[in-house]
């Protein structure tokens, strides 16, 4: 089907290959991204824009024995089809295939496992030490978005790599884009060296002059490394880059691939720090992702004449996001504080109406939720919505800043528990264990859409103190939860004598799915509030069944059954308990319900347990 696509074996095979052909190439690459994700969905724009910057690093360096780590990893798709896994495509996220991001398990040549964003040079800058105490010779690349430059991680990296002066590549993939548009004072100062490009020819000239200056005896040799370096400051207008010790080239054509394999060849046996300048466009050669980047970022399946996908129902995102709008205009202290992600967490129209009241600080979660700490101190409501694997990131700004303070900044937890597709690195399933031990931090799980709103108003209108609200991804609602809750309270929403389920968030349908067809007189509490928990309630009906079941979207260490199994037993009450969560081990790529099933927490496996234990029960009773 492809001319040269399909003789693609490995990176070797790009080494025999002209210009012209390895432009061919690329032009076969993204029909070959565009038709496949289309059926698979995945990051197609960030892909698209890295085709020639991938295939140039592949025809100069010499992977596995170089090592490149990609930033946050879901570019690497190019990557991935050139070392050997094109075949392997229509498994691309799939449960059991190709994960979406680079995988040491996966192939020899992902010299690391990224999945979040402005980690790849401390990863980079560590290999390289190693390489060095082993005495060995080959080049570790780093490559990562303008977007990752808003991570502080970043720069503690590059103030170190830069002082020790250890040889390690750095290029910049600029694309003006992290998944929104960039923001900030580094996204300013690109934008400058953006618009001047004769600077690195000039840059070249001038070092080609002064290095011809003689360093003639001992005596002036200092003298004249002096005056070479005012010349330099003086003539060669320096970047932040170069004060921080790296070598700057750029900016260089990130689609032109004569200039990217020049100017890697170039660098390839330089023993210093680099940092490449490359400009790319996210979406290129698609025209539905060059025109929408942000949606063509991470897409579900879609049209791939017209570019569109099929149209799914309310959110708990779109419902946060409406809400927002709402709680905003009757209450003018409110503020919010995005990562780089407004439309991702619904906060797109906020933003339209409350521009003075948003705040954009990039992918810098640690950043943010000090910023939120530092409003609330100041007499303002920030509201701070983070993906749950996202605000990890941020758990010890979340204590020491906010939870010791005892300040009242609200957390609303998107893509809590399973996400899927995306796998190990943004499972949301830690939150629960990390937030609950917090001191001061109160923990809401919604389990409708009208319940999201109602504790929404509440920790924002009714309550002075740090919350967090944790829901998960899509609309997955339960069918007899009341809109109203109170806190600290659980909500009886089905009576029974045989067994009792506690339930949270969208788990909350799980326990009505598993009543339905368990065959036994089951009692469902729902807990609306997590921490503070309802021990009282939980304990009457563990009482009054004898046997209690937990069921949660979190690791079974630290959670909500964990909490219930120590509240029965210092309590010394007689029942069985039986913690149904996900298990203390990395959980792959996949839809949410084989995730599910996988980790034995679908209704099958449920209500399995309820009928084998209690037939046991019988029997030996």
């Amino acid at each position: 089907m492809y001319k040269l696509l399909d003789k693609i074996q490995s990176p070797e095979n790009l080494k025999t290959l002209t210009i012209p052909e390895l432009n061919a190439l690329c032009a076969e690459i993204r029909e070959f991204l565009v038709d496949s994700v289309s059926k698979t969905g995945g990051h197609l724009a960030s892909n698209l824009g890295v085709v020639e910057l991938t295939v140039a690093l592949h025809t100069v360096f010499d992977v596995p024995k170089d090592k490149i780590i990609f930033d946050v990893g879901h570019q690497s798709y190019v990557h991935k089809i050139l070392t050997g896994r094109k075949d392997k495509f229509d498994t691309l996220r799939q449960f059991g295939g190709l994960s979406g991001f680079p995988k040491r398990g996966e192939s020899g040549c992902d010299a690391f496992d990224t999945g979040h964003s402005s980690t790849s040079i401390s990863a980079a800058l560590g290999i390289a030490r190693a390489r060095d105490l082993d005495g060995d010779d080959y080049n570790v690349i780093s490559v990562f978005g303008d977007g990752a430059l808003t991570g502080g991680m970043m720069y503690e990296a590059m103030n170190d790599a830069g002082h020790s002066r250890t040889p390690l590549i750095l290029i910049l993939n600029d694309n003006a884009m992290s998944i929104a548009r960039n923001v900030g004072a580094v996204s300013t100062h690109l934008r400058k060296l953006r618009m001047s490009p004769a600077y690195f020819h000039s840059k070249v000239i001038v070092e080609r002059i002064l290095n011809k200056i003689p360093l003639v005896g001992k005596g002036i040799a200092t003298v004249i490394k002096k005056v070479k370096r005012f010349f330099r400051r003086l003539v060669i207008p320096t970047t932040m880059f170069d004060d921080l010790g790296f070598t700057y080239m750029g900016p260089v054509d990130g689609h032109d691939i004569e200039a990217l394999i020049s100017c890697f060849d170039y660098v390839k046996s330089e023993k210093k720090p680099v940092f490449i300048h490359v400009q790319t466009k996210k979406g290129k050669g698609y025209a539905p992702a060059e025109s929408n980047p942000q949606k063509f970022h991470g897409i579900s399946p879609f049209d791939k004449e017209t570019g569109e996908t099929a149209k799914s129902g309310e959110t708990y995102s779109d419902r946060f996001g409406a809400a927002m709008v709402r709680i905003a205009e009757k209450n003018p202290k409110v503020v919010a504080i995005t990562g780089a992600m407004p439309n991702g967490t619904g906060l797109d129209e906020f933003v339209k109406k409350n521009k003075n009241r948003f705040f954009d600080v990039g992918i810098a979660e640690q950043h943010g939720v000090t910023l939120s700490a530092g409003l609330a101190a100041a007499g303002y409501i920030p509201v701070i919505p983070l993906y749950s694997s996202f605000l990890q990131r941020a758990y010890d700004q979340t204590l020491h800043d906010v939870c010791l303070q005892n300040l009242h900044v609200v957390f609303p937890i998107d893509r809590a528990g399973i996400v899927g597709a995306d796998g190990e690195t943004h499972q949301g399933v830690y939150d629960i264990s990390y937030l609950t031990h917090m001191p001061n931090m109160t923990l809401l799980s919604p389990a409708t859409l009208d319940q999201l709103e109602e504790m929404l108003d509440f920790a924002i209108n009714r309550f002075d103190a740090p919350i967090a609200i944790r829901y998960p991804r899509g609309g997955c609602e339960a069918e007899n939860v009341p809109r109203t809750f109170t806190l600290g309270k659980a909500q009886l929403i089905r009576e029974g004598t045989d067994v009792t389920i506690v339930a949270t968030g969208r788990m909350v349908k799980r326990a009505e799915e598993v009543a339905a067809v368990a065959g036994r007189s089951v009692e469902i509490l729902a807990m609306p509030t997590i921490k503070p928990l309802d021990g009282e309630t939980v304990i009457a009906s563990a009482v009054k069944t004898g046997h209690v079941i937990t069921i949660e979207d979190n690791v079974k260490i630290g959670g909500m059954g964990s909490m219930i199994a120590s509240l029965i037993a210092e309590r010394g009450i007689k029942c069985t308990l039986k913690i149904f969560a996900f298990p203390d081990s990395p959980i792959p790529h996949g839809t949410v319900s084989e995730l599910d099933a996988y980790c034995g927490c679908d209704a099958a496996a449920i209500v399995g347990y309820m009928n084998n234990s209690m037939r046991e029960e019988n029997n030996n009773g």
